[in-house]
């Protein structure tokens, strides 16, 4: 073997690898941005019930499970549920979904491949051998808005919301009962937040997935 088909093979190794971490890169973290306007005191064992801001998903079984995560999260703040023959200190309103897809044109530099074949064909020769070439590889993608909100009010008055947050998230995935999850984990961190801001918050998939 020549010092060129070393480099050649040296090459496609590197590449192979770099193409690796890099989809695993970009698949083990979740993105979203917060928005958040609060004038929430310290949580100090008040009751809650949740409500859902659309009366259509009042009866939703996906309602109520997206509801539970949201209770937990809120006891684990300070809060308490409220009894059934208790009337609660606190409202707490949510929503969620998702926008259409919208179309998304990527461009990567550089780094592609052809396919193989066999018998007369061979590694890197051909338009049907196996090998990497330069130029950009262009293609688009359907990217997906998933949002969630919640508002806390107090329960009896007129006043304004002591809390009102939104998570919004754009990705690949279109299947809202598996990003929810991640929304609701996202607007839980450091709670309640900075009032008047957005931020940005990534969170690890893997850790996610281990709890």
């Amino acid at each position: 073997m020549t010092i060129a088909h070393v480099q050649k093979s040296l090459t496609k190794t590197v590449l192979l690898v770099a193409l690796a971490v890099g989809i695993s890169g970009c698949a083990s973290s979740f993105k979203s941005d917060i928005s958040s306007w609060h004038q929430l005191p310290q949580p100090n064992g008040e009751s809650f019930v949740i409500v859902a801001k659309d009366d259509g998903k009042t009866a939703s079984l996906e309602f109520a499970h997206y509801a539970e995560m949201v209770s937990i999260w809120l006891q684990r703040v300070g809060y308490v549920p409220a009894q059934t023959s208790q009337r609660p200190d606190l409202v707490v309103s949510m929503d969620y979904g998702m926008s259409d897809a919208r179309s998304d044109v990527r461009s990567t530099g550089g780094i592609g491949y052809i396919g193989y074949g066999y018998g007369p064909y061979h590694w890197g020769n051909g338009p049907y051998g196996y090998g990497y070439y330069d130029g950009p590889d262009i293609r688009t993608v359907a990217l997906y808005a998933r949002y969630f909100e919640m508002d806390i009010a107090r329960n009896g008055t007129q006043g304004p919301n002591l809390y009102e947050s939104k998570v919004v998230s754009e990705g690949r995935n279109n299947r809202l009962e598996e990003v929810m999850p991640l929304l609701i984990d996202s607007m839980f961190v450091e709670f309640p937040g900075p009032s008047g801001i957005t931020r940005r918050v990534v969170l690890d998939r893997e850790q996610h997935a281990q709890r």
